[in-house]
């Protein structure tokens, strides 16, 4: 099961087991701080009560080593890892209290040896992941940081969860606390499990995201935009200089975008010397944000790589997807998102992004979008905007785009038979929170695909608990930080990079940054139809405005193109009628549809790839799942 795991800890292993309690714990190390043997792990407390595995970081460790000495605790510290302290902490305060203390990133298995109980925790937004579970009465429970895990052990049962597979054609990833495998789950973040011999698990949450969101909105900040500002800058300062901490090279991602040249504005101002930068460059118009990151990067004089890579070299990442993220995942971000993290692997170790700033500081366009088409649609009867949506869909997509073609060049607008089949489809939207999930889904009724899908996932799902009170876009943002960003950012970001033993470090999730956003007006955020305002108003005190100021572009491939070109046959062969019909996941017609309507013209890539992933997925399983290689110099040749 560690083997299985060498990509994410290739410096080191270990292997503890307590034989009359019947529980091992494994670790693979990535050596970040204090890089001796004293950062061994499985590594007991002082006390010899508890044993702790853990992937991630602590970045205030120093601080809580402090607050020990001032409490009275001063064990004889074998090493400077944060592991060490984390330990102590727990001998001094208990699991609880220590990781209601802990800024970082983390998932953790800890044993008590003194209660004989197992404790499972994972950090506040869910950077680093979690899998467990217990498939039948009287198996063993078995838990990892990567399915590739458990998958090694002897009675892991690979069932697919019907469910699970629904909700992936619907939202890009299978959404906690799911896994794709029955029996499997994701533990929370901000959660902590605890597991005794003979008795259920019992969860317990450390820290709610909800309840951040909800204490800032009810406590806004009384300050001038210029006095916030100044106060969002100094909170990124202690954020970023946390994260900086490292005895190992580290860099950041850039993408020239406001997220990432914040990160690394901050980064630079914080850094005696010139921060290592990345960035990946596509030849094709639409996707290169290359051009922009060097801008940025020549002005705030960072040490800037580049690496510009052919539609060859990107879609040589397609066949590792599979071994690299377990379970069907359909975000194409993760193409690129590999192909920088490879890059970076070859010059450092730790990487920070920029992720996270648009789920708290309003960046999507869609939570200005989708508050105010509900404001203008609630008023119409919803019998009349069925009506209204039966008509629009009733002229084909292609229609629409050849229709559009004529119109002025001031309104034209591309892809508008997709954007108005979309559209009419939210029409009929009974609430402002389906309206949003209409927003973020792919194929809205999985139960027309999937063979065995529970009926229930034909309904969004259910908002996050905790979220009353809280409306309109800060109600999509809150949604987003406690769920699409785990789902599909973060585990995007830690799969890709991990699989090249790569560290990667989000300080915008810092939880003072957190808290402190949550504080600020929603004006300060979205502005005169100005996403992100505050955020830009710090950035713009280090890189000019001019350098910034562009549509939001993402993080994409041009899938469209490739799935009609260079990627038709590998595509065909997986969406094959007879081959979807005689696996038993999925009725064809709907699949089948899509495709050849990709291959008239049409704009379904993003549903066609839940599918092509998930198929792909599935021929790994039945094939055997190669080990992770480390592709970084290959890619970058």
């Amino acid at each position: 099961m560690t083997r299985a795991l060498a990509h994410r800890g290739p410096d080191d292993d270990g292997i503890w087991v307590d034989r009359e309690a019947g529980l091992a714990l494994g670790h693979r190390r990535l050596s970040i701080i204090d890089l001796s043997p004293a950062g061994h792990q499985p590594m007991l407390s002082v006390s010899g009560r508890y044993v702790l595995t853990y992937n991630g970081e602590i970045y205030n460790y120093e601080d809580l080593r402090r607050e020990l000495a001032q409490a009275g605790h001063c064990p004889e510290w074998r090493g400077h890892s944060d592991t060490e302290v984390m330990l102590a902490g727990f001998d001094f305060w208990g699991i609880k209290a220590t990781l209601e203390r802990a800024i970082g990133m983390f998932g953790i298995a800890v044993w008590d040896r003194q209660e004989r109980a197992l404790t499972l925790a994972r950090d506040r937004l869910g950077e680093k992941p979690l899998y467990y579970g217990r498939q039948r009465p009287g198996g063993p429970f078995l838990f990892g940081s990567e399915l590739k895990a458990l998958l090694q052990h002897p009675e892991f049962d690979p069932e697919v969860d019907r469910e699970a597979l629904s909700l992936l054609l619907r939202y890009l990833a299978v959404p906690e606390p799911l896994s794709i495998y029955r029996g499997i789950a994701k533990l929370l973040p901000g959660t902590m499990l605890t597991v005794r011999e003979g008795c259920e698990p019992v969860t317990d949450t450390y820290w709610s995201g909800a309840e951040i969101a909800q204490a800032g909105i009810a406590n806004p900040i009384e300050l001038t935009a210029e006095a916030a500002a100044d106060e969002l800058e100094a909170v990124l300062d202690r954020a970023v200089g946390r994260q900086m901490v490292s005895d190992v090279p580290l860099g950041a991602f850039l993408s020239g975008g406001v997220d990432s040249s914040t990160v690394v504005a901050i980064m630079q101002k914080l850094s005696p010397r010139p921060v290592k930068t990345f960035t990946v460059g596509f030849a094709e118009e639409g996707y290169n944000e290359a051009p922009h990151a060097k801008a940025v990067a020549r002005h705030l004089g960072t040490d800037h790589t580049e690496l510009y890579v052919s539609p060859a070299q990107a879609m040589e990442v397609i066949p590792k997807l599979p071994t690299m993220y377990d379970e069907p995942f359909a975000d194409s971000s993760q193409i690129p998102t590999h192909l920088i993290s490879a890059l970076a692997r070859q010059h450092v170790t730790v990487a920070l992004s920029g992720d996270g700033g648009d789920e708290l500081f309003g960046g999507y366009e869609r939570y200005r979008l989708t508050a105010g088409l509900w404001e203008k649609i609630a008023r119409v009867p919803k019998s009349m905007r069925a009506a209204a949506s039966t008509a629009l869909t009733a002229v084909p997509a292609p229609a629409w785009n050849r229709l559009g073609g004529w119109l002025p060049a001031s309104v034209r607008m591309q892809r508008l038979g997709e954007k108005l089949h979309k559209g009419a489809s939210m029409l009929t939207s009974s609430s402002a929170d389906e309206l949003y999930d209409q927003m973020l889904s792919l194929w809205r009724d999985p139960t027309a695909l999937v063979v065995g899908a529970p009926p229930s996932v034909a309904q969004p799902l259910p908002v996050s608990p905790g979220l009353d009170g809280i409306a309109g876009a800060e109600r999509m943002m809150a949604q987003d930080m406690l769920g699409y960003l785990s789902n599909d950012i973060l585990a995007k970001v830690d799969r890709a990079a991990m699989a090249v033993s790569l560290e990667t470090r989000v300080p915008l999730l810092d939880p003072e940054v957190v808290e402190f956003a949550w504080r600020l007006p929603l004006d300060l955020k979205l502005r005169r139809g100005t996403t992100k305002w505050l955020l830009r108003q710090v950035l713009y005190r280090h890189v000019p405005r001019a350098l910034i100021e562009r549509p939001k572009m993402g993080f994409g491939v041009p899938l469209d193109a490739w799935l009609c070109g260079p990627l038709r046959d590998w595509a065909e062969a997986l969406l094959d009628e007879r081959r979807l019909r005689e696996e038993g996941f999925f009725r064809p017609a709907e699949i089948r549809k899509a495709w050849h309507g990709q291959l008239r013209g049409e704009l379904n890539s993003g549903k066609l790839w839940t599918v092509l992933m998930f198929q792909s997925w599935l021929e790994s399983q039945a094939n055997g799942q190669p080990a992770l290689s480390q592709p970084a110099a290959a890619l970058a040749s």
